[in-house]
């Protein structure tokens, strides 16, 4: 007797009490009942003979065998979504009547500071355009369809991604003028030391390939340290310190003042990536094309 394939239901219940902790938690994500989601954790681990959590008090406890599967499952759901997405974008006919749900990652500064009007241009354009924006610093996979278009400050690599170059995003060192004032604009290395400098705190390939730039300022020299590049515009806005920003953001407010940009003068090579089977998705087309534009016209300073 040929014990049946379990159904999606049943890995997207056991995905989200892995990541919840509890069946109540998952529940709550997934918008059923608790007795539901337990049926479903049940009936997985009958399915497969594999003990995936433990039962305790303090809730789930995942097994070693639940983290096996956990990155299938996660694949499972991703391509579950990005299914939605294409069958929710394949409706045809005049740019004012495509629809359909696109999916866009992109960092949490070029989220916040840069896409917004983008968007919303976009929108004026595609009303029947829904966007899901995914803000992270992390290299999303394209492959496994976490997204479907990502703006990365690399180029893609795979050969089935769609790439395009939109530009250069230049990064330099930036200080309220108000703090210039009361403690002087830098000139050299020896004196950046000598203000509240802020920086990034986690060690990454990005800050190992920016040290040598950075005139051989210690991590110990910054006052503050976040790996998070609103947190760094945010604190340059105030006038905590001198940071680095991309230069065009900056260029937007006149309190803000470029510092020793004959010493540092950082460019980021800027691409737009889509998997090519969405190329013939007018939803994805859309959005791709208005991003591409946007970028560019962000780059050039228009």
């Amino acid at each position: 007797m040929t014990t049946a394939e379990p159904n999606w239901d049943l890995y997207r219940s056991f995905l989200a009490v892995l990541q919840e902790g509890s069946l109540s938690g998952a529940a709550r994500a997934l918008g059923l009942t608790q007795p539901t989601v337990g049926r479903h954790v049940d009936a997985l681990e009958q399915a497969l003979g594999l003990s995936l959590f433990t039962r305790s008090q303090a809730g789930f406890i995942a097994t070693d065998a639940a983290y096996a599967l956990q990155p299938y499952a996660e694949t499972l759901s991703s391509a579950s979504a990005a299914l939605l997405r294409a069958a929710s974008g394949m409706g045809r006919g005049g740019d004012a009547h495509i629809t359909g749900t696109v999916r866009v990652t992109a960092s949490e500064v070029v989220s916040v500071e840069v896409l917004p009007p983008i968007l919303a241009r976009l929108r004026d354009s595609h009303p029947g355009v829904t966007i899901e924006l995914a803000v992270s610093n992390r290299i999303e996979n394209l492959l496994r369809r976490d997204a479907d278009i990502a703006v990365r400050m690399q180029r893609p690599e795979q050969d089935v991604l769609v790439a395009r170059r939109v530009g250069n995003i230049e990064l330099g060192f930036h200080a309220r003028r108000s703090y210039l004032e009361r403690h002087g604009t830098p000139q050299s290395w020896e004196e950046m030391a000598r203000h509240t400098l802020i920086g990034i705190d986690t060690e990454t390939a990005f800050t190992r390939k920016l040290q040598p730039l950075l005139g051989g300022l210690a991590n110990n020299a910054y006052a503050l340290r976040s790996d998070s590049d609103l947190v760094h515009l945010a604190s340059i806005r105030a006038g905590l310190g001198i940071g680095i920003c991309q230069v065009r953001l900056a260029a937007r407010d006149p309190n803000l003042v470029r510092v020793v940009p004959d010493l540092l003068n950082i460019v980021m090579d800027t691409w737009l990536a889509m998997h090519e089977n969405l190329r013939s998705n007018p939803a994805c087309a859309a959005v791709y094309t208005a991003l591409a534009a946007g970028l560019q016209d962000y780059i050039n300073g228009n």
